[in-house]
């Protein structure tokens, strides 16, 4: 049996995981845990990994009509006419930065104001002003410094690092 990559109905990535469980499907929902500003106070939520995905493992041949029509699911996401299979080692991989049942994501500390360089991509070695994170992202603007003018620049943020560290 292989993993493949199944797309959920709107916010109802939940829902579809436990459907498919009562099926006797496997199927893995990664989730985090953040922290959002909810009517003026912080709260933490749980939230997918991947909104809107979930991976499930199952004999294509065999189970593949159970899993199209599970409550919750939109359908088995296709590369062209073929199912788009996940490898092993990308669940184990997330299975593996799992702390408490969810997912748990590098923390960085970037102010808002500090310099920083980009380290990959068609920017590579500029210097940069962090200017914020992008919120359910793991991207974070930038204002990218020229001796000319300031340009607004969003990046991954493991691109970036800071000054000091140079």
């Amino acid at each position: 049996m292989d993993w493949y990559l199944i797309r959920s109905k709107i916010r109802q990535e939940f829902l579809a995981e436990a459907n498919l469980h009562r099926w006797d499907i496997e199927s893995f929902c990664p989730q985090i845990k953040q922290t959002k500003a909810r009517r003026g106070k912080k709260q933490t939520v749980i939230a997918p990994l991947f909104p809107g995905y979930l991976f499930s493992k199952f004999d294509l041949g065999r189970d593949y009509r159970k899993v199209t029509y599970a409550h919750g699911v939109a359908d088995v996401v296709m590369f062209g006419s073929t199912p788009a299979k996940v490898d092993d080692s990308i669940i184990q991989g997330i299975r593996s930065r799992m702390e408490d049942g969810f997912v748990s994501l590098d923390s960085y500390s970037f102010s808002p104001g500090e310099t920083v360089q980009i380290q990959e991509g068609p920017f590579k070695g500029l210097l940069a002003v962090f200017e914020r994170e992008l919120t359910g992202t793991q991207r974070v603007a930038l204002l990218l410094k020229s001796v000319s003018y300031n340009a607004r620049l969003i990046v991954e943020r493991d691109l970036i690092t800071h000054v000091a560290n140079i």
